[in-house]
C-alpha cells in the first residue's frame, strides 16, 4: 500500500470507528464484534504511527487517554452555568406551574419533562461537527476545560456522524458513571483498604478531575445530553432540539416527555419514582421546562436559576431489613470499623447487604440488638447507612450489639487514644491487614507508583513470605516471583517498576511511609520545611508546629512513628537502597534573597506557572509559604479568581495585592 492509500485507508478508518462507536455506546446497536472492532482500532494505531503527519486530536485512537494532562486551565462560559430551584413536593410543582401561567400572562405553553441525573455539569462545543472543548460547570461562570478527559467517554461524539447540525453550537449535559461501573470500583477499592467514593457523582467527579486521563479511559464513563445553546438551533422547541441533536449522534434520554398540563407533569413524576431503580445510571429527581425558547426568554431568570425551570427532587430511598451480625474491619493506620451485615435488600439501584456502623458511639446511638430490623438509606450518599431501629420489631432474645476488645485480626487488645472515638489494634508491626495496608499505600500513584504491583500481588507476596514490610519490596527479584517459571515477563516488569521509583521524589516518598494524618498536601510542606529525612526524624514538636497545617496531633504522630525502632529500621533500608531521602539540588538551591523575610499567601489561578511551582520560587527566593491571611502576612500572589472572602480579608488587614506579572518581575530585578 502506498502512501496515498495509506492515507486514505486512515480515514476510512476513522470514519467506521466513529460509526462503530456510536452504534455501540450511543444506539446499544453494535454491527461488529469487539474483536473486530479491536482489530481495525489496531490496524489504525498502526497506520497514524507511520504516518504523524495525519495526526487528528479527535481520532478514535485519541480515546484511550495519556499522561500528559497538566493542571486544568479555567475557561469562562459563553453562556452562564445556572443551577435549578429545587422543589420536593407536589404543591411546590403546582406552585412553578402557576408562575409560569402567570409569567407568560395566560399565554398556552408546553413542558418538557426529563430526568434529573446524579453526575457533574459539562458543556461541550462543537465547531464543524467536530468536539473542540468541554468544560465543567465550576462557578457557573467559570470552569476548568477537561477536553482531553472527555475525549475518552466513548459515548460523546468527538466527530458527529449525523447531518444538518449548526456550523457552532453548545450542548450540555452530565458525566455520569454506571451503577456496573461503580460498584465494581467500590469493591476494587475495597479491596485496597482505600476510602470508598460515597456515590456515582463523586466518582464521576474525581475521575474526570484526574491528571492522568488514561484513567478517567479506564473507568467507563458514560454522558446524557440535555439542553441545546447557539444562535442558530434548529427549532424553538427545546424539546424538537434535542430529538434533532438525538440525529446529530449524541445520547440523549429516552425518558423524555412534553406535556400540557401539571396532572401529566405529576403522572410523569409518579412514573420514574419507581421506574428510575432500572435505569443504569444515578437519577435524583426530575428537571421540569418550559419548552418554548422564545417563552424560556420572556421568563428570564432570577439572580441565582432560570424561572422557566425548576427540578423536582426525589425523596431519599429508605428500606427496612434485618441486622443478622457486626463483623469488624481493620484499616492500615489499625483503626477497627464496625459493619452491619443485613438480609440483602433492593435500594437505589443495587442490592445492599452491608452498612458501615462508623464507631461504636454510633452503635449505642440507635442501641443495636442483633436481630433487629433497621432502616437502611442511601439517600445522595450511595454508601448505605443505617438511620434508625424499629424497635417494635425487636426479637425478645435478641441481644445488644458489644464492641470487640480484642484484634480479628491478630487477637491484640485494642486501644482508644485521647479524643478519637475510633478504637485502634496497636500491633502495627505483627497485624496483616495493617502491614498489608501500608505496602498497599506505598505502592499507590501518589506514593511510589510502582503500577507494576497491585493490592492482589501484595497479598500474594505476603502470604508467600516475600514481604513483610515496604523495605522488603526492594529485595525481591525475578526468580522469587517467578516461581514455577510461568510468569517470567510480567515478574521483570515488576522489579522493573520497583527499581524505578527509586527516582521518586523526597517529597512523595514522606507521603508513602504512611505516617499517620500525614497526607500528600502535608507531606510536601514537611520536604519543603526539613529539606531532608534526618532534620525530619530529629525534629521537635515546636519545630513540626510551625509547618503549615501541621497541629499538635499531627506533630505528636510524626515524633511517634519516628520513634519507632521497627519505622526507623524501615526508613534506613530504604535510604540504603537509594530512595530520595532529600530534595534534589534544583529545589533546594537558593537563586536570590529578594523575598528573605517575607510571608507570602498564593490565591487564584495563575498563567506562567503553577501553583506549586509559584510556592517552590518562593521558597528559592528566602519567602515562605503560609496559608491564610493575618495581619504578619507580607503580600497576597494573586491569579485570577481569586477568593472574595480572601480579598475581603486582604482589603481589611491592608495587606498588598501583588499579580502574577507584578511578582515575576520582582523576583527578577
Amino acid at each position: 500500500m502506498n502512501t496515498l492509500d495509506e492515507q486514505q485507508r486512515i480515514a476510512q478508518l476513522r470514519k467506521e470507528l466513529h460509526e462503530h462507536n456510536y452504534r455501540y455506546y450511543v444506539l446499544n446497536q453494535p454491527t461488529i464484534d469487539d474483536q473486530q472492532f479491536d482489530f481495525l482500532m489496531h490496524e489504525l494505531q498502526d497506520l497514524e504511527a507511520r504516518h504523524p503527519e495525519m495526526a487528528d486530536p479527535n481520532s478514535p485512537t485519541q480515546r484511550v487517554g495519556s499522561d500528559l494532562n497538566g493542571e486544568f486551565q479555567q475557561v469562562t462560559h459563553r453562556y452562564p452555568m445556572l443551577s435549578l430551584a429545587n422543589t420536593y413536593s407536589e404543591q411546590d410543582v403546582r406552585e412553578w406551574y402557576s408562575s409560569v401561567k402567570k409569567g407568560l400572562a395566560g399565554e398556552e405553553f408546553e413542558v418538557c419533562c426529563e430526568m434529573k441525573y446524579d453526575g457533574l455539569s459539562i458543556s461541550l462545543t462543537y465547531v464543524n461537527g467536530r468536539l473542540t472543548q468541554a468544560v465543567t460547570r465550576g462557578d457557573g461562570v467559570h470552569g476548568d476545560d477537561v477536553t482531553a478527559n472527555v475525549k475518552t467517554i466513548q459515548s460523546i461524539p468527538l466527530v458527529l456522524p449525523g447531518e444538518g447540525y449548526p456550523d457552532e453550537f453548545e450542548i450540555r449535559g452530565e458525566i455520569l458513571m454506571p451503577w456496573s461501573v461503580f460498584e465494581r470500583l467500590n469493591k476494587e477499592r475495597e479491596a485496597a483498604e482505600e476510602p470508598l467514593f460515597a456515590n456515582p457523582r463523586n466518582a464521576a467527579s474525581g475521575t474526570l478531575k484526574s491528571l492522568d486521563s488514561r484513567v478517567v479511559a479506564s473507568r467507563q464513563l458514560d454522558a446524557y445530553l440535555y439542553y441545546l445553546l447557539g444562535s442558530e438551533l434548529p427549532a424553538d422547541g427545546h424539546f424538537e432540539n434535542l430529538e434533532a441533536a438525538r440525529s446529530w449522534g449524541f445520547k440523549i434520554s429516552e425518558g423524555m416527555r412534553k406535556v400540557k398540563s401539571v396532572e401529566e407533569i405529576l403522572d410523569f413524576i409518579n412514573y420514574w419514582d419507581t421506574e428510575r431503580k432500572n435505569l443504569p445510571v444515578a437519577t435524583d429527581g426530575i428537571v421540569l421546562k418550559v419548552n418554548s425558547l422564545r417563552q424560556q426568554r420572556a421568563l428570564g431568570f432570577t439572580a441565582k436559576s432560570p424561572r422557566w425551570a425548576i427540578a423536582y427532587k426525589f425523596k431519599a430511598e429508605r428500606e427496612c431489613t434485618r441486622l443478622l451480625e457486626v463483623t469488624y474491619q481493620v484499616g492500615r493506620t489499625g483503626a477497627v470499623t464496625p459493619v452491619a451485615n443485613m438480609e440483602p435488600v433492593q435500594l437505589a439501584g443495587t442490592t445492599v447487604k452491608r452498612a458501615t456502623l462508623n464507631n461504636e458511639d454510633f452503635i449505642r446511638s440507635f442501641d443495636l440488638h442483633i436481630g433487629d430490623m433497621v432502616y437502611v438509606e442511601k439517600g445522595g450518599e450511595i454508601i448505605p447507612k443505617i438511620v434508625g431501629v424499629n424497635i417494635d420489631e425487636r426479637p425478645i432474645i435478641a441481644q445488644p450489639v458489644q464492641f470487640i476488645q480484642r484484634c480479628p485480626e491478630c487477637g491484640s487488645r485494642l486501644v482508644r487514644y485521647e479524643g478519637e472515638s475510633a478504637w485502634y489494634c496497636p500491633n502495627d508491626a505483627g497485624c496483616p491487614p495493617q502491614i498489608k495496608g501500608r505496602i498497599e499505600h506505598f505502592i499507590a500513584r501518589k506514593a511510589m507508583n510502582i503500577d507494576s504491583l497491585g493490592p492482589e500481588t501484595v497479598d500474594e507476596y505476603y502470604r508467600r513470605g516475600l514481604v513483610k514490610n515496604v523495605a522488603d519490596l526492594y529485595t525481591i527479584d525475578v526468580q522469587q516471583i517467578n516461581g514455577d517459571g510461568s510468569r517470567t515477563k510480567s515478574a521483570q516488569r515488576i522489579v522493573n517498576g520497583i527499581q524505578k521509583s527509586l527516582q521518586v521524589p523526597f517529597e512523595r516518598v514522606v507521603f508513602a511511609l504512611g505516617i499517620r494524618f500525614v497526607g500528600e498536601t502535608t507531606a510536601r510542606l514537611l520536604a519543603r520545611h526539613f529539606k531532608n529525612i534526618d532534620a525530619l526524624m530529629n525534629a521537635g514538636l515546636q519545630e513540626l508546629e510551625e509547618v503549615e497545617g501541621v497541629g499538635e496531633v499531627m506533630a505528636k504522630s510524626i515524633i511517634a512513628y519516628f520513634h519507632n525502632e521497627e519505622n526507623l529500621s524501615i526508613v534506613n533500608r530504604l535510604r540504603n537502597f537509594g530512595l530520595q531521602m532529600a530534595l534534589s539540588e534544583e529545589q533546594t538551591a537558593a537563586t536570590s534573597d529578594r523575598l528573605s523575610g517575607k510571608s507570602i499567601v498564593i490565591s487564584g489561578v495563575f498563567a506562567h506557572h503553577s501553583r506549586d511551582e509559584y510556592k517552590l520560587i518562593i521558597e528559592q527566593n528566602g519567602g515562605k509559604n503560609v496559608g491564610s491571611i493575618s495581619g504578619k502576612t507580607s503580600f497576597i500572589l494573586a491569579g485570577d479568581n481569586m477568593g472574595p472572602s480572601k480579598l475581603e480579608k486582604a482589603q481589611k488587614l491592608g495587606v498588598a495585592i501583588i499579580s502574577e506579572e507584578e511578582f515575576l518581575k520582582m523576583i527578577e530585578e
